[in-house]
């Protein structure tokens, strides 16, 4: 019996173990999947205790970075997003436990955003800099697009920080920052990639509507509720808009595929989305 979980705090009611019990169920794999509500203090203990006892884990806020500098190897896209959302234990013949850092975040965003047809474009501007953020950016600069990077004022200096990196590795002019509510421009496409809008704020946008409007499509990462304001603000100006569902369980078989070498196909995994959404209105 393969044992696997999610740690956040806080971390409430979460998808992740219907979504992992349904890829296990898919791909033949005994296992279980539960959740640990671990603070950032306490997060370097359970590292070493009880989470090592486990194959692997999911991380989502506010671990996304932290787990990266505890795990003994990072895999090469992880090491350049600086973000690790996926842990894999290995134990060695002499009884110790290796630890691998990966980041799935970047297979599900594209993943999700092909299945809705919406092409990332020249522009791409995205809401936060956190964990996720980071990937999206790093995604679509590679993919040669500049991105503008909005944060809030109190963080603004490590959205600064972050993107005179990607400046100094894709080239100069590759990203820019703004104060999010000073930002008013156009974008290919705009990404939320923070939490505002998430359950139960719903009545939460993270940008005006001068902005949505200018937006030629949006994907806003959080996926409860099944349509965020933001999203739904896109649609009613006809402006082709997901939320985060089909990224988190693309995000989540990218997961097993690490663990166990599943393989999923495209049906299954729209199927395992439509059916989350009904989840979330239990």
């Amino acid at each position: 019996m393969k044992k696997y979980g999610v740690i956040g705090h806080p971390i409430g009611h979460t998808l992740s173990p219907f979504i992992h019990a349904r890829l296990m169920q898919l791909s033949g794999v005994e296992g279980e999947y539960a959740v640990y509500d671990i603070t950032p203090e306490d997060l370097a203990g359970e590292f070493s205790s009880a989470l090592s006892q486990l194959d692997g884990f999911n991380a989502t806020i506010p671990h996304k970075q932290a787990v990266m500098r505890l795990a003994d190897e990072l895999d090469e896209t992880a090491e350049l997003y600086g973000s690790v959302n996926t842990i894999k234990f290995t134990k060695n013949e002499d009884g110790t436990v290796h630890s691998k850092g990966y980041t799935t975040d970047g297979i599900g965003f594209t993943m999700a955003l092909e299945n809705a047809g919406i092409d990332m474009g020249k522009t791409v501007t995205i809401a936060g800099c956190g964990g996720v953020g980071r990937v999206f950016a790093n995604t679509c600069v590679s993919r040669g697009c500049k991105v503008n990077l909005l944060e809030c004022r109190s963080a603004i200096d490590g959205a600064i920080m972050f993107a005179e990196t990607l400046n100094s590795r894709f080239g100069e002019g590759t990203a820019a920052v703004f104060v999010t509510e000073d930002f008013h421009g156009e974008s290919d496409l705009f990404i939320n990639a923070t939490p505002v809008g998430m359950f139960p704020n719903t009545d939460a946008c993270v940008v005006g509507d001068d902005v949505i409007s200018a937006s030629g499509a949006v994907f806003d990462a959080v996926y409860n509720p099944s349509e965020t304001l933001l999203v739904k603000k896109a649609r009613l100006r006809d402006i082709k808009a997901i939320t985060g569902m089909t990224m988190l369980v693309y995000q989540a078989a990218a997961a097993q595929t690490i663990w166990n070498g599943s393989q999923f196909n495209a049906e299954d995994i729209e199927k395992l989305a439509e059916d989350c959404f009904l989840n979330l209105k239990k």
